[in-house]
């Protein structure tokens, strides 16, 4: 049976292994991820983060367990049909040399449309949808190589969304980006994830914009999930000190939000 782009994501994690030679990268994650909301991936530097993100779209083939979408291994659903309800925005988008913006955002309509087939009516309603919510729509005749880097993030995010995702993956989407464009990038996430009540899962790094951002964590070390759930929940001293290998101090501002300070390493 086919997925469509209107069921709700039922996205588990089953023993998911993963091992490059003899190396193991994913080592035995069994959870289930909310059906909405943005989820937080976050563990330090080489916990297997970016390769859950492939795993879980489907790029890579477990060495053990499995990725189950809606009840179906993710790696059985063909490429195409995975595209039309999966989208992925890479930590280093290509570029893609020559393109316009509005040429960049019309590839994310490939997947709905039949082989060297122009693009619908509707193609074309839903690329400049995306183009003006990610307001990127006054850049459309202009060349992506010609753009700065919080532009293009927007327009490689542009591209994810014109394939009308129930379920987005982002890896390091702030990486390399000035304070600036973080922030525009991030509150433009949430606007996204909360318009459109997708399921959006984010490898971020920065522990201070996971717990402003994000509704829910799973945390990383060394290949092995140590830890699931609401952000709250999830994100302690304790935890930061585990896994990071930093003591670090939660605070409650007058806002009622939480800030982490992070103190000195162990």
């Amino acid at each position: 049976m086919d997925v469509v782009s209107t069921v709700p994501i039922r996205l588990q994690l089953d023993n998911l292994t993963y091992r490059i030679g003899s190396a193991p990268i994913l080592q035995g994650i069994t959870t289930e991820l909310p059906p909405a909301g943005i989820v937080g991936l976050i563990g330090p530097n080489g916990a297997g983060k970016s390769t859950l993100i492939r795993a879980l779209i489907g790029l890579i083939r477990p060495s053990a367990g499995a990725v189950l979408l809606n009840g179906r291994p993710v790696t059985e659903i063909p490429e195409r049909q995975r595209a039309r309800f999966t989208a992925m925005m890479p930590q280093t988008p290509d570029i893609g040399f020559g393109f316009t913006v509005a040429e960049v955002v019309a590839m994310g309509r490939h997947p709905h449309l039949p082989r060297l087939r122009p693009l619908t009516d509707r193609c074309r309603t839903v690329i400049a949808e995306a183009m003006e919510t990610t307001g990127i729509a006054h850049l459309a005749g202009r060349r992506t190589t010609e753009l700065s880097g919080g532009e293009r993030q927007r327009v490689f995010l542009a591209r994810a969304l014109a394939q009308e995702p129930r379920l987005l993956l982002l890896d390091e989407p702030i990486a390399n980006l000035d304070i600036k464009y973080q922030l525009e990038i991030l509150e433009l996430i949430q606007k996204l994830q909360q318009k459109r009540r997708m399921l959006v899962i984010m490898a971020i790094h920065d522990l201070t914009w996971a717990l402003r951002v994000c509704t829910h964590l799973l945390v990383l070390k060394q290949g092995r999930l140590v830890a699931a759930g609401p952000t709250s929940d999830v994100l302690t001293e304790e935890l930061v000190e585990d896994v990071f290998g930093v003591r670090a101090r939660l605070l409650l501002e007058a806002t009622g939000e939480l800030r982490l300070d992070v103190l000195a390493p162990l």
